[in-house]
């Protein structure tokens, strides 16, 4: 995903929450600062965090006053601590004041999930292992989000139900088997990569057999990986996956698997505490 397509899919969502915010109009705002009256101010980062989000934010400000100037001094993926400011904006004041806490609600979101994909990705530095994220992503976001992956050196997975074909246990079920399950996928001529998640080693096996294009490991406990990495021997990459949590992925890693599916990196990131202060 390009940056352009982000800020493509990012515009409706922009427009939405400034509808919801602003609804008929600012009350407070347009009470009590002048028509006309410009401004400026900065954004500043108030924690340790890795920054997602800023040409959201921009477009956030362009949105509600186009003639609003927003300079960054950071880029998206960037380290920021306390104090750091990561842009300036300036214009009518009006307006920089109504797009706040939309263009901050952005920021502020996007940059915990890059913050918390950093944290993993450092984990597991020594290893082999890529940290991927899921589809457990907020409604309407996901391209932004998995772009927040992105910006903590995390990589993406699927995007949809479009892109790839992963058999699941209830596709299992339903089939009857992983072999009828994979049977029926080529079958289809469907010409993507396939992926078949296991839950135990004899299920490992069976996809082994198969000529898969990687196998995903369910809530498989560390011994059990160890020696699923073992019986694959690099036949085929092997996806870990199942309560990851930064106490755990270290360990996980070490078992040699390829990849570590983390949902908690969109699902349960806390927002990056950012603010917006104006300057005279």
């Amino acid at each position: 995903m390009e940056a352009q397509e982000v800020l493509k899919a990012a515009v409706p969502l922009i427009r939405a929450a400034l509808a919801e915010d602003i609804g008929p109009g600012d009350v407070t705002t347009q009470a009590v600062i002048p028509k006309g009256r410009e401004g400026k101010a900065v954004i500043v980062a108030k924690a340790y965090g890795v920054l997602a989000g800023l040409p959201i934010a921009e477009e956030v400000f362009r949105e509600v006053a186009p003639q609003t100037s927003f300079e960054p001094l950071a880029q998206d993926g960037e380290p920021v601590a306390p104090g750091d400011v990561v842009a300036k904006v300036s214009g009518p004041l009006r307006g920089i004041l109504t797009a706040e806490r939309v263009a901050l609600n952005f920021l502020c979101r996007l940059s915990g999930i890059a913050t918390l994909t950093a944290k993993f990705v450092d984990a597991v530095a020594p290893y082999r292992a890529v940290i991927l994220d899921t589809r457990k992503t907020t409604p309407g976001w996901r391209v932004l989000e998995k772009y927040a992956v992105r910006a903590g050196g995390g990589h993406n997975h699927r995007l949809g139900l479009y892109d790839m074909v992963l058999i699941k246990d209830n596709h299992i079920l339903a089939c009857g088997s992983i072999t009828e399950a994979v049977r029926r996928v080529r079958e289809a001529g469907v010409a993507l990569p396939i992926e078949v998640e296991v839950k135990t080693l004899e299920e490992l096996e069976e996809a082994l057999s198969l000529g898969v294009d990687r196998i995903l490991l369910d809530n498989m406990d560390i011994p059990t990986l160890r020696e699923a990495v073992r019986r694959a021997a690099g036949r085929v990459p092997l996806e870990a996956s199942g309560g990851v949590s930064l106490e755990t992925v270290t360990e996980v890693a070490a078992t040699g698997v390829d990849y570590i599916s983390v949902g908690a990196i969109t699902h349960s990131a806390p927002s990056l505490d950012l603010s917006l202060e104006l300057t005279s």
